[in-house]
């Protein structure tokens, strides 16, 4: 299938709002850019990967489908027709990947867990051999001197749930899934201090179960009503799955989620741009985001949704609004870029010239101040005290030379230019306390199939073998360097 957008492009959420409710005015100065080039003391660098993007094994210790199993075997739904049964078969060489983490220098790696391998009908007995793989990868990061970070959702929802309930659409979806987080909690956290919940949610909802401009599994086009009221469920199943970590998981793990927020950044850096930026990032993230984090729906939203609106109860926003230690957020670009309005919102969406350059893919925009003023304003809007950017890279050509060697120019102009950005976001002290890079190594990238490479490594798919591209020399340097290069 064509591949004009993919799972990052979409970041509206339940609104295209171009209506908010606005906050009086404040009087902010614009900031200058840092000068130093180092990033804290202790800065976390890693790497990230997702589960059904690069572990094959699919068949192997009891693990059950997903809906990405069924979707992924659905003739024309993925370019090339691949599939994720074999990916970057890291379920046999995690030995050999996690060398290739300790070679570039990082000391935390963020994997996702994958649900049908733990319970194969998402429900009901655990698979005996579930975590066995996990226990296996983490004892390997922690002899390597690498810090897990485990994600228990990234999308590989078992096809059982989606056959017996309609998978989010059911409040059943949410229980279970604290059910799920609640088990992994009790038997890993003697090991991984660090969990995030759900990754990107806005994504999988908008274009699994929603009319995005590619679709994503379950494959889906629910209306606005349906697809608000799994936006909730969502929510609801983040809040159930954080109480159920405190409640079973060692005393001291931390828990967060990975949202790809939607960024707004001011157009032009004066008090009132940078103002109507935030009031943006508050109301264009307003369907999950901020209902997590302020543990209500803005007025706006509401009347935005009007009789599309969730249904939900005042206990149910207190359990979303459940305390988390952290926040990730999964940057690759800008979703919008505004300026101030007389208008009641207090914002204006600008609009993007065809001529606004991107990458490899033609979704991915080139617009590093997103590394910026996506935490900044996040920290700001919300007084969040600790942020990780869980994941930023980008696709590239990435030619592999008659000499074997994979130039990647493009990849390390935007990963200097990004991570130009974050320093000058915490030089100003944000709170950003890690960086990690998508992807340690290429893998099934959704829809665009074995098509789209994001790795620091290339990985040819027939044989396996994993190649150095320049790019993971620059990231050495930079991790080695604590600073830019």
């Amino acid at each position: 299938m064509a591949s004009i957008f993919t799972r990052r492009d979409f970041a509206g959420g339940a609104l295209a709002l171009g209506a908010a409710a606005a906050s009086s005015p404040m009087a902010l100065a614009a900031v200058e850019p840092a000068s130093a080039s180092s990033f804290p003391k202790g800065f976390v660098w890693g790497t990230a990967t997702s589960a059904y993007q690069i572990e094959g094994g699919v068949n192997e210790e009891g693990r059950g489908r997903s809906i990405w199993d069924t979707y992924s075997h659905t003739p024309s739904k993925i370019h090339g027709n691949a599939n994720g049964d074999r990916a970057s078969d890291h379920f046999h060489r995690y030995k050999e990947d996690v060398a290739l983490m300790k070679a570039l220098g990082t000391t935390a790696y963020r994997f996702s867990i994958a649900w049908p391998r733990v319970f194969p009908d998402g429900t009901g007995a655990a698979n005996p051999q579930g975590l066995d793989f996990y226990n296996r990868l983490i004892d390997e990061l922690l002899a390597n001197g690498i810090e897990p970070f485990a994600t228990l959702y990234h999308w590989d929802l078992p096809q059982a749930l989606q056959d017996r309930m309609g998978g989010w659409e059911s409040l059943d979806t949410a229980k279970a899934f604290g059910d799920y987080a609640g088990y992994v909690a009790s038997r890993l956290t003697d090991r991984v201090r660090n969990v995030f919940t759900i990754n990107e949610s806005s994504t999988f909802i908008d274009f699994g179960y929603g009319a995005g401009p590619v679709e994503l599994a379950p494959g889906l086009k629910l209306s606005q009503a349906r697809l608000n009221q799994i936006r909730h469920h969502v929510a609801l199943g983040h809040g159930l799955a954080v109480q159920a970590i405190r409640a079973q998981g060692r005393t001291g793990t931390k828990v967060g989620l990975a949202e790809n927020v939607v960024s707004c950044v001011p157009a032009i850096e004066t008090a009132e741009n940078i103002r109507a930026s935030e009031i943006a990032t508050r109301e264009m993230n307003a369907g999950y985001l901020t209902a997590i984090l302020e543990g209500k729906y803005t007025d706006a939203f509401l009347a935005y949704a009007g009789k599309n609106a969730p249904r939900f109860t005042a206990e149910e926003l207190k359990i979303i609004s459940s305390p988390i230690d952290f926040v990730g957020l999964n940057i690759y670009m800008p979703q919008h870029y505004v300026s101030a309005s007389d208008h009641p919102n207090g914002f204006s969406l600008l609009p993007f010239p065809t001529s606004f350059p991107h990458m490899a893919s033609d979704w991915l925009r080139i617009g590093p101040e997103a590394m910026y003023w996506a935490p900044r304003n996040v920290a700001k809007v919300w007084d969040v005290k600790q942020i990780y950017i869980s994941e930023n890279g980008t696709s590239a050509a990435d030619k592999v030379l008659a000499d074997g060697r994979i130039i990647d120019l493009d990849r390390i102009m935007y990963l200097r230019n990004y991570l130009t950005q974050l320093q000058r976001a915490t030089s100003e002290g944000v709170p950003v306390a890690g960086y990690f890079q998508w992807s340690l190594i290429d893998n099934f990238e959704w829809s665009d199939g074995l098509d789209k490479r994001f790795g620091l490594y290339h990985v040819d798919f027939e044989t396996q073998k994993r190649t150095p591209k320049l790019s993971a020399e620059f990231y050495r340097q930079l991790i080695a360097a604590n600073a830019l290069k």
